[in-house]
């Protein structure tokens, strides 16, 4: 029985959902030589036998397959598991995977409520395991570089920082009607802990993130990855208050519930947040079709997945007061590495050397990301301004509080405290 990886140990690894990003992840971990993939876990057959598949093609022998993750996680032979389920699943299968013993590589973001994400903290916190979260950003090196620009202070006084996904690839949802369950598909396991209902196809894989029961829209989506960008250039977490506007405007009358539009500010003391997306769109801010940009009163620094740039600030010459210095201008781009690989070996380091402050991205990161992600959502909901309780970790509002709770069914227990 092995708990514990050494530094010179194979590691095995079982996969839990392997349709999208879960196979990725995969994907990228296959690349060290001391990785192994001996599990692949999925409700629909048919996902299993096309990576079974892919996997034979690259020279890897057929892994074992499971339909509950749970029986995987029997598997004394995992060493560590990658969670790339829906969001609804992932504070279960997380929390069940540290009980088994197992490091975790979990998808973003951690959960699908504010209350999921603080179960999944203090579990983690609870733990010896490593767990790291997929926000692979954390681990990109040009990221990491523009985050000690705004570090260092050369920007000035940081008023505002705006993040943005404008997703112009991503069309109306067709309506369609509801269907016999696809063969091989076990449904009841896929919903797990969500709202039971007949089986619909724009419900099941990649467009069960715009669906409230299983996902956060692009709130959640995208947000994650670049709200944490934008919030660990400010040193910040938690935001004073929150507010949001948006809706459906694009597509009125497609099939999805979360907002293709969305515009979202948050409140620091000294300093704003304003995240943005739209779907259908490509033209966001600066030109780029998402980002992070932080705007001082010596320039603006603008980050994406390409690379960054500092744009300066004209000299001020107003109100007799001496101008603001002026800035090199300096363009910066991503070098081509892959972020996801070094996010992956990252993670495996650390499992073999089990210090768990050598992760990029350790659940501290995911549940700030997560939290504030999630504050987005509720306070569009809500249709409010909505204030934030930090001493007692809630929101002043009772209604804020009830839909930043998670509702479990069809037999599944919210994991307690």
């Amino acid at each position: 029985m092995r708990y514990k990886v050494g530094p010179n140990d194979t590691i095995n690894i079982g996969l839990i959902g392997c349709k999208g990003m879960g196979f990725s992840d995969l994907t990228s971990f296959l690349k060290q030589s001391d990785v192994n993939v001996i599990a692949l876990c999925d409700v629909d057959e048919s996902v299993l036998r096309q990576r079974t598949q892919d996997l034979e093609k690259a020279g890897i022998k057929k892994p074992k397959w499971y339909r509950d993750y749970r029986v995987l996680l029997e598997d004394k032979d995992i060493d560590a598991v990658i969670i790339g389920t829906p969001d609804h699943w992932h504070c279960l299968q997380l929390t069940d995977a540290l009980q088994a013993n197992k490091d975790v590589y979990c998808e973003k973001p951690i959960a699908n409520s504010i209350q999921e994400a603080d179960i999944m903290l203090s579990k983690v916190m609870a733990s010896d395991r490593m767990v790291q979260i997929g926000q692979w950003q954390r681990s990109q090196p040009h990221f990491v570089d523009a985050i000690d620009f705004v570090h260092s202070g050369a920007l000035g006084e940081i008023r505002l920082v705006k993040a943005w996904a404008y997703q112009g690839w991503m069309k109306p949802v067709a309506p369609m009607p509801n269907s016999a369950v696809p063969q091989g598909v076990d449904y009841n396991m896929w919903l797990g802990p969500a709202p039971k209902r007949l089986f619909n196809a724009n419900r099941f894989h990649f467009n069960f993130r715009w669906f409230w029961d299983y996902a956060g829209g692009l709130m959640t989506d995208w947000g994650v990855h670049l709200m944490d960008y934008a919030l660990y250039g400010m040193k910040a977490n938690t935001p004073k208050s929150v507010m949001a506007l948006g809706g459906k405007f694009a597509y009125p009358n497609d099939a999805s519930e979360t907002p293709d539009t969305l515009q979202t500010v948050y409140e620091f003391d000294g300093f704003s947040i304003l995240w943005e997306h739209a779907t259908g769109i490509d033209g966001g801010n600066y030109g780029r079709d998402h980002g992070i940009a932080f705007i001082g009163n010596n320039g603006t620094l603008v980050l994406d997945r390409n690379g960054w740039e500092v744009m300066p600030e004209n000299e001020f010459q107003g109100w007799g007061q001496d101008g603001i210095p002026k800035m090199k201008a300096a363009k910066y781009d991503s070098g081509g590495v892959s972020g996801l690989d070094l996010h992956t070996k990252n993670f495996t380091d650390a499992m073999k050397s089990r210090n768990s402050a050598s992760l990029n991205a350790p659940i501290q990161v995911g549940y700030d990301a997560a939290r504030v992600s999630h504050m987005g959502n509720v306070a569009y909901k809500t249709g409010n301004r909505i204030y934030w309780n930090d001493a007692k970790g809630a929101f002043e509002e009772e209604k804020s509080n009830f839909l930043s709770r998670a509702i479990y069914h069809n037999g599944w227990k919210l994991p307690a405290f």
